[in-house]
């Protein structure tokens, strides 16, 4: 008898115990000739600048790359207008709108205040000046991350982004990812990728500046080296595979969950689709959607191995466990196909990303509703954020005090002080004061 397309477990017995304990929890041993490979890389980078560049680019992508062409120009935005439909690039510019909007609500202000005594504290909000964004090429080319990647940025003031992109082996880069990153606002697009491209932007080169921050996913090339220049910049984050839970309980509609979870395990054999049910009948259902559905998908085998080695449904006593599992699995996407979900909302404490109702399908968070699709995975949003404003600024405290205020508080920041051990902190204070 052929095997189901996803397995089911019971929540309350040793197969959904021992399925929880493991999900997520097999590392991926990164080679150690990927780790030499990349420090060699980097350091050649550094070292060699736009050299070393074009001879990876040459090496990798495409030897059509050469020094003096290595920036596209604006020709090359003007000629992919031209390529590219025009409905992808209406498309793109109402997702653009949407995205832009979402993230001007999240805009902080500085702020001052000013207590008795002279005292003035206060805080100042700085843009970071450059940013990085790396594209990953070829099928991975995915236009929607560089408007998720660049318009935050953009909001929050940041003056200079750059992006890097490999090339095809022609020289040419992805149209589709030129015209979004001209509708996002990128200042700058070169054609270079990998951990090279990585490291011309943590250390700067003769044609590509230093950043302050470099975002973007890539291969495990590109990951491992932004782990490695994290200190010279800042970065985003590392992720993971990509992963949908969804909570449904008995009035959920088959067919929606069933196109929701291979949704994402398109993306990547190693996603993983996650149902969590109170419904026998429903997790029933699902699997005969999914059987039917998946045989018109154009990546159906990625699909079905997502499905058998990652996926699952769990059947649950009630909607409450289903949230407390949802809690501890911490998806990246989590949806709610629940009768009433604002009722629930309040209760979910680890999500990256929440989709609620029968009209809210992941996808539509991907492109168009506004909210970052630059998530945290692999139960990382227990702690982590999605992308936002707040990854483009940085904040300063700022403190004024009168003598009069300072005299106040003298005593105490001596004993401090002095109970540390730092008698120079306390004579700092003590040179103001007597």
């Amino acid at each position: 008898m052929e095997a189901e397309i996803i397995k089911t477990v019971y929540l309350n017995t040793e197969e959904g115990s021992k399925y929880l304990k493991n999900f997520r929890n097999v590392e991926e041993s990164i080679q150690e000739d990927v780790t030499l490979k990349v420090s060699k890389i980097l350091e050649d980078i550094k070292k060699n600048g736009d050299k070393s560049l074009v001879k990876y680019t040459n090496l990798f992508d495409s030897k059509k790359v050469i020094e003096n062409n290595m920036k596209v120009t604006e020709e090359e935005i003007k000629k992919a207008y031209e390529i590219v439909d025009d409905e992808f690039v209406d498309a793109l510019k109402i997702a653009a709108e949407n995205i832009k909007f979402f993230h001007e609500k999240q805009k902080k202000n500085s702020w001052i205040i000013t207590k008795e005594d002279g005292v003035v504290l206060g805080q100042q909000i700085t843009a970071l000046e450059n940013v990085g964004i790396y594209v990953p090429g070829g099928t991975a080319a995915y236009p929607s991350s560089v408007l998720m990647n660049a318009i935050p940025a953009k909001t929050a003031g940041v003056k200079n982004i750059e992006m890097v992109t490999p090339p095809s082996e022609d020289g040419s880069v992805n149209p589709n990812i030129l015209v979004a990153a001209d509708i996002a606002g990128v200042n700058e697009i070169y054609k270079v990728g990998g951990a090279q491209a990585i490291g011309a932007l943590a250390f700067g080169t003769e044609s590509i500046s230093k950043v302050d921050k470099i975002v973007g996913p890539g291969n495990i090339f590109v990951a491992m080296a932004k782990k490695s220049v994290y200190g010279q910049v800042d970065i985003d984050m590392i992720a993971g595979p990509s992963e949908i839970l969804i909570i449904a309980d008995e009035r959920a509609k088959a067919k929606y969950v069933a196109a929701d979870l291979m949704s994402q395990a398109e993306h990547d054999v190693l996603a993983s689709a996650v149902l969590v049910t109170t419904s026998e009948k429903l997790a029933r259902e699902v699997i005969i959607e999914l059987e039917k559905q998946v045989q018109s998908l154009k990546r159906k085998d990625i699909i079905l191995k997502s499905l058998k080695e990652h996926g699952a449904i769990i059947i649950v006593g009630s909607i409450e466990e289903g949230i407390s599992t949802a809690n501890q699995i911490a998806p990246e996407h989590l949806e709610l196909c629940v009768d009433n979900p604002f009722s629930i909302l309040g209760d979910i404490k680890n999500a990256g990303s929440i989709f609620m109702g029968d009209f809210a399908p992941e996808p539509l968070g991907d492109y168009m509703a506004g909210p970052n699709h630059v998530l945290p995975t692999s139960g990382t949003a227990r702690f982590f954020s999605p992308l936002s404003v707040d990854d483009f600024i940085k904040k300063s405290s700022f403190t004024h005090y009168s003598r009069e205020a300072l005299l106040k508080v003298e005593d105490k920041i001596v004993k401090l002080a002095e109970t540390e051990g730092l008698t120079a902190h306390a004579n700092s204070i003590k040179v103001r004061t007597k």
